[in-house]
């Protein structure tokens, strides 16, 4: 069960006869690097193919990288640069900036720039259709002309703004209409030909082509941050009902805004936490456990303090892995709670429902004391983002057989998730010095012995 934003409530996955699921969620436009609320539907799409493959599945996840765009064009002019130059350098700092989430990749990444002869002919189909009309140079969609236009979004079409300023509302039959072509301007450094004249795409068209391209037409979710409901996902819906004459996706999932002081995360802002200087500061580990503390649906607030809590929690987890025994099922009476897990992913992914589940496991599993497997808390991790957490286990019981050493490790963690640097960077010198490199990588904090070096 999954909350449908079209009818406002909970719905059941509508998979195909051959349990296949097509996801496209909307990624980000390239023309900065990406902060800690753009990583959010990242870690939530990702997590939720886990899921769904774990539960029989077949799962194709597409997230779109949006490279021609307004922004892009006033990023590149405001730094002097070539724009298609910014974009593939901004292209890829988010394929890195991701990888060091740890999660994979998407099972396709299309590009804005390489579909350009699909979202050429899904216009035509358009205008051709009578749902939208050349000016001028430019292409745009007749609003009125979609009697369901606004059932998305749940607004009232008269109340609507697409937030294209004044740009071409001379050249528009409605202030309604939006733009599917803009005609190539004089200070704009790329162009693509069209029937109407060289230009790019607006960024709704682009993303109806690369949905319907990789998945068709009436796939089963798609996804992106609720700020993307209106006038974006609206947009893309109503071309694709108009082009096709069926929906573009059975169910639509929205996630919640990450939050610095209240208000939503944006890169235009100003009020934004790169994701690199997050991972940098907190690991991996404690970054997916924080974006998933939250139900996707609701803003999630950002602070130090939440990633610290994150940082606390993955020591708890690490705690129990070392006392564990490896690869062995747990008594049959702890399985209770490994259900519960799933049944909280299963009911609209509550990851918070299913972390407070695997917690009470791990107590449950403490108190038993020896003599637990790990088995059931792997695979809760597995399905959190989590299983490179098990990696850490071996260079853990290295550190045993050096206590103070294995001290040293966990006093430069809790350093680390206050954000006392110099403390963490002392301490790495005293392991240093006690033969021990230490590394931190996507998988947490390694003690590698000099002599394997």
């Amino acid at each position: 069960m999954l909350h449908d934003t079209l009818s406002g409530r909970l719905a059941p996955l509508d998979a195909r006869e051959d349990r296949k699921v097509g996801i496209y969620a909307c990624g980000p436009t390239v023309y900065a690097r990406i902060h800690i609320g753009n990583a959010r539907p990242f870690v939530v799409f990702s997590l939720l193919r886990r899921f769904l493959v774990h539960e029989g599945y077949e799962v194709d996840l597409v997230v779109n990288i949006t490279d021609v765009n307004d922004k892009i064009y006033q990023a590149a002019r405001a730094a002097g640069r070539d724009s298609a130059d910014l974009a593939r350098e901004m292209t890829e700092r988010y394929r890195a900036d991701t990888d060091g989430l740890g999660l994979g990749r998407p099972d396709h990444e299309p590009l804005a720039s390489e579909t350009m002869d699909a979202i050429v002919g899904y216009i035509q189909v358009l205008i051709d259709s009578g749902h939208a009309y050349e000016s001028d140079g430019d292409v745009y969609f007749r609003v009125r002309s979609d009697e369901r236009y606004g059932s998305l979004s749940h607004r009232r079409v008269e109340d609507m703004d697409q937030g294209e300023g004044v740009e071409g509302v001379e050249r528009k039959h409605d202030p309604l209409d939006f733009a599917l072509w803009k005609r190539h301007k004089p200070d704009e450094d790329t162009s693509w030909p069209a029937p109407w004249g060289d230009g790019r795409p607006g960024w709704h068209i682009e993303c109806s082509a690369m949905a319907e391209q990789y998945l068709g037409v009436g796939f089963e979710i798609h996804g992106g941050g609720s700020d993307l409901l209106f006038p974006h996902h609206e947009n893309e819906a109503s071309q694709t009902r108009s082009a096709r004459g069926a929906e573009l996706a059975k169910l639509w999932m929205h996630n919640g805004m990450v939050q610095l002081t209240g208000e939503k995360m944006a890169k235009s802002a100003g009020n934004i936490a790169p994701l690199h200087d997050v991972l940098a500061q907190a690991g991996a580990h404690a970054v997916v456990l924080y974006l998933v503390s939250g139900h996707y649906r609701q803003p999630l607030a950002f602070s130090d303090s939440a990633l610290e809590n994150a940082a606390r929690g993955v020591q708890r987890i690490r705690e129990a892995l070392r006392r564990l025994e490896p690869h062995r099922p747990s008594p049959p009476e702890m399985g209770g709670h490994l259900d519960a897990f799933l049944d909280a992913l299963a009911n609209d992914f509550n990851t918070p429902a299913a972390l407070a589940a695997m917690f009470v496991w791990i107590n449950e599993a403490n108190a038993r004391g020896a003599g637990v497997g790990d088995r059931d808390l792997r695979e809760m991790l597995a399905l959190l983002g989590l299983e490179s957490l098990e990696a850490t286990k071996a260079a853990t019981d290295l550190a045993h057989s050096d206590p103070e050493a294995h001290q040293l490790l966990e006093r430069r963690e809790l350093a680390r998730s206050a954000r006392d640097f110099a403390t963490a960077d002392r301490i790495r010198e005293q392991l240093r010095e006690r033969g021990w490199e230490l590394r931190d990588g996507p998988e947490g904090p390694e003690l590698i012995a000099a002599s394997s070096r």
